[in-house]
């Protein structure tokens, strides 16, 4: 007895089903590895944001605390920031791999421009804490 077209017919995946289900995998993985170096690089980013937000803290209570005398607020032990506090940013800073060997500082009788790139003379009162982000761009925090 001869079978029919359609019973000698197989099941399973036509070469162009499978071709698709590979295209579709292979997108999403490309998205993927896109987007996994980015999301490192925010999360470096916001540590780094987050300790030069801190350091800034330090600094403002300890003039607060000494009425505004930055003289008084510029060692390590009367803000209450170690040095290992700043190696910590500067080590976020140098290890970005941003190119940039701009190691992270606070000033004192500066402030921080509007845009937060740079510095500008300030008063007596005024510090403004440092540091570059990914991808080598130079920001200031500090006192308004």
């Amino acid at each position: 007895m001869r079978k029919t077209l359609q019973q000698r017919k197989e099941s399973g995946f036509t070469i162009i089903e499978v071709l698709i289900v590979l295209a579709i995998a292979g997108l999403i993985m490309l998205i993927v590895f896109l987007a996994v170096p980015t999301l490192q690089r925010n999360a470096r980013n916001n540590a780094r944001n987050s300790e030069a937000s801190r350091i800034s803290a330090l600094i403002t209570d300890c003039l607060a605390n000494r009425n505004g005398v930055t003289a008084s607020c510029q060692s390590d032990a009367n803000t209450g920031y170690t040095a290992g506090d700043f190696q910590q940013l500067t080590a976020l800073t140098y290890g970005a791999g941003a190119g940039s060997t701009t190691a992270a500082t606070v000033q004192y009788a500066v402030k921080c421009n509007v845009d937060g790139s740079g510095t500008a003379a300030g008063s007596a009162r005024d510090f403004a804490v440092r540091y570059v982000r990914e991808p080598a761009i130079a920001r200031c925090i500090g006192s308004q």
